[in-house]
């Protein structure tokens, strides 16, 4: 079809696209000018996801993930939110919204969900586009009801994120209280089983006396080692008490000065024998006091020889009882080392209980304040307030919008009718019909007379004539 052929059907069928296209807008105003009034308000609410958490002063990584402001937007339009507003502006209170949910429901249901259902019908909640801002628009028929229902579900979706926010940190610190309890009561019973180890045994330093018993055993040791020393010494001049080279015998002054008092006497003895003779009573008289000074000198080495076994037995004595004793201090001092270990397990046990006490206690301190916060990331940028202009119905451009479609509607009619009942209304029609060459055309014999105009100075000279 082309523009020639589009621009006849219409000059033909002209009529019918006028009516289609009067009534289409007469019908659009018609409406639009019944339809009651619809009003928009709008409330702005941003959202924080850049400062840190104040109470662990951390950076929530998840406020940083793309999908978190369309996750703000999902909890806005859900069904906790949208109860949350009814119960704020209590419409469920309402005689006459009971009225109509007992006409609506037949009592069916809870009128708390119907109630949020026809509020979430009319929510309009849209992200802005590079930024934190949301914006919450409610439509309704009262300006001032729609202000209200836009700052109720504002103020709702502050309360249930705060809510969401802060269930976790109830739970955790539900949980961090049994395990402090927990902590303590283990840290209690290790120090009570320290405590009762302690009394048991006596015990109240335990590092100082297993020093002092140490020394002690040192000390032992060592006498111990010199009585062995003197033992061996003493034994081995009692294997030669006999002779005269026993040290004693050979130090003593009394024993020395009696040898050189026999000596002397004897040599005297002799050259008395030689001079006086045998029983010349000066010789019978040295003879006696060479006797007497040899019995003192014997009676003088045996005292010596029983100094040496006695010392030797006391220090037998000596030895064993020093051994025993040293056997006693070392049974002591690894009883003492025993109950040290004993005592390290029990005091490792109270660390290692004080540290998980210690650990879990902080984290409960912690998790406690984060339950109790009532601080979000959420404020109210811009408050909704009651419209002036209502936003429906946008008369001039449903009438623009109906000019359009009229205009379309109507050009639509008059090809359909056109197609239904084709009509040849140019050469090019029947050429399209017929498929065969055009060799002349006659047009309308309307456009042949034309009207002719007679004045009264043509008239005259015909009569003249006649």
């Amino acid at each position: 079809m082309t523009l020639q052929q589009f621009l006849r059907i219409l000059r033909a069928r002209y009529i019918v696209a006028l009516l289609v296209f009067f009534v289409t807008v007469s019908t659009t105003v018609a409406v639009s000018l019944l339809m009651s009034k619809q009003y928009t308000a709008s409330a702005a609410v941003v959202v924080d996801v850049k400062s840190p958490d104040p109470v662990s002063g951390l950076m929530l990584q998840g406020m940083m993930a793309p999908g978190y402001m369309a996750t703000q937007v999902d909890i806005i339009n859900s069904d906790r939110v949208a109860n949350a507003v009814v119960k704020l502006l209590r419409m469920e209170q309402s005689p006459v919204i009971q009225q109509q949910w007992q006409e609506a429901t037949q009592g069916k249901g809870q009128l708390v969900d119907w109630l949020a259902t026809l509020l979430q019908k009319n929510l309009d909640v849209k992200p802005s586009r590079e930024s934190n801002v949301i914006n919450i628009s409610y439509t309704g028929t009262n300006p001032e009801f729609s202000a209200a229902v836009a700052n109720a579900f504002a103020q709702a979706y502050m309360n249930v994120n705060l809510d969401l926010r802060l269930a976790p940190a109830r739970q955790y610190a539900a949980f961090f209280e049994e395990q402090t309890k927990a902590a303590r009561d283990k840290l209690e019973k290790a120090q009570q089983a320290l405590s009762t180890y302690q009394q048991e045994n006596g015990i109240t330093a335990t590092d100082e006396r297993l020093d002092f018993e140490t020394a002690k055993l040192n000390e032992t040791s060592s006498q111990l080692t010199g009585v062995q020393g003197q033992t061996t010494d003493s034994q081995s001049k009692r294997q030669n008490a006999q002779s005269d080279t026993v040290a004693e015998v050979m130090q003593s002054p009394l024993i020395n000065g009696l040898k050189s008092d026999i000596a002397r006497l004897e040599a005297k003895l002799t050259e008395s024998n030689i001079n006086l003779g045998h029983n010349h009573p000066q010789t019978q008289r040295a003879e006696a006091e060479l006797n007497t000074l040899k019995n003192q000198l014997n009676a003088e080495t045996r005292k010596i020889t029983s100094s040496i076994e006695t010392t030797y037995q006391v220090s037998k004595q000596r030895e064993a009882q020093l051994q025993s004793a040293l056997g006693a201090q070392k049974a002591k001092v690894l009883m003492l080392n025993k109950q040290r270990d004993e005592l390290n397990v029990l005091r490792r046990d109270i660390e290692s209980a004080q540290r998980s006490f210690e650990v879990v206690s902080q984290r409960a301190a912690q998790t406690n304040i984060e339950s109790q916060a009532n601080q979000t990331n959420i404020s109210v940028l811009n408050p909704a307030v009651a419209p002036v202009d209502p936003s429906k119905p946008r008369v001039m451009l449903n009438i623009l919008v109906s000019i359009f479609l009229g205009t379309l509607l109507g050009v639509g009619m008059a090809l359909m009718l056109e197609l239904i009942n084709r009509r040849v209304r140019s050469p090019d029609d029947l050429v399209e019909a017929l498929d065969l060459p055009v060799l002349g055309s006659i047009t309308s014999a309307s456009g042949m007379f034309k009207p002719i105009t007679i004045t009264p100075v043509q008239i005259a000279p015909t009569r003249a004539r006649a």
